[in-house]
């Protein structure tokens, strides 16, 4: 991915380093598992971090940030600013005004309108501060665990919590949690769904027009995107965590989906090409 010449946003808020006192999250390695898969690429948060509300009593200790910490702090910021163009530009031709989100590097614990959260959690947006947050060691996991590694990849990740904030701005988010709270766990699961593919399509509208206005994309860079994807799906993380899947619990949207949507997004470049509420069968 081409983009050591982009613009940087001024919209990044550094918090690494910073001593915060986090929740306990309780349930052992099933409380662990479920908020990476309610955070990976989007999900509520609150989900997780208001399961526990008392501050732990232990200081969280920092190191010093690396070189390589610095240069991926250096690329998200990049990349943020790439998607407040694009964002800012389709916005307007639509005759409204994009409010660019705040995103917050941290390190181990932060804490964000919605709650307390830990680095466990993965990137997340708070709709509550409209802020993006993400602890860098994340793209470790990424790669490591995941098997997703490359820049676009991680570009990915921010793109798509970028997207979450585009569905709050239009109002979409609320709607979705006014629907939630008459539906049952199921068709509140489906809804959860449809809004995460949402937030896919949404990347790749991005990447569409990163691509088209600033030649970003390098060989290889669409297919890290889609292995991100892919890595992700509900399916395949539980597949992973337990050994058989429950599609009824989905909440992301399987490795399937996610992909499929993420490529309508970046082949038409059209957000109202995104509308995976109205789809039968997203």
């Amino acid at each position: 991915m081409r983009w050591q010449l982009g613009r940087r946003s001024t919209n990044v808020e550094d918090q690494r380093g910073m001593r915060v006192s986090a929740p306990v999250v309780g349930g052992g390695i099933g409380a662990l598992l479920l908020s990476l898969v309610v955070a990976l690429l989007g999900g509520d948060p609150r989900v997780i971090l208001e399961q526990n509300n008392s501050p732990s009593d232990r200081p969280v200790t920092e190191s010093p940030q690396t070189p390589a910490q610095d240069q991926m702090a250096d690329f998200v910021s990049v990349v943020l600013a790439d998607t407040e163009d694009t964002w800012s530009e389709i916005f307007q031709q639509s005759g409204e005004k994009y409010v660019d989100p705040k995103l917050v590097l941290y390190s181990n614990a932060v804490e964000s309108a919605c709650g307390f959260a830990r680095s466990a959690v993965g990137p997340f947006y708070c709709p509550q501060d409209q802020k993006v947050y993400i602890d860098l060691s994340f793209y470790r996991d990424l790669k490591n665990r995941y098997q997703a590694p490359g820049d676009f990849a991680q570009a990915y990740v921010i793109a798509h919590e970028v997207g979450h904030h585009v569905q709050n701005l239009l109002g979409i988010s609320d709607q979705v949690r006014s629907l939630q709270q008459r539906a049952d766990q199921v068709e509140a699961n489906q809804l959860s769904v449809r809004q995460e593919l949402q937030a896919d399509c949404y990347a790749g509208v991005w990447a569409n027009h990163a691509e088209r206005s600033r030649q970003i994309l390098e060989t290889g860079d669409v297919e890290e995107a889609l292995n991100a994807a892919s890595s992700i799906g509900d399916d395949r993380l539980q597949e992973q965590a337990r050994g058989y899947v429950v599609p009824e619990s989905f909440t992301h949207g399987s490795s399937a989906q996610r992909v499929s949507w993420f490529k309508r997004g970046i082949q038409t470049g059209d957000p109202q090409q995104c509308n995976t509420f109205k789809a039968a069968n997203p």
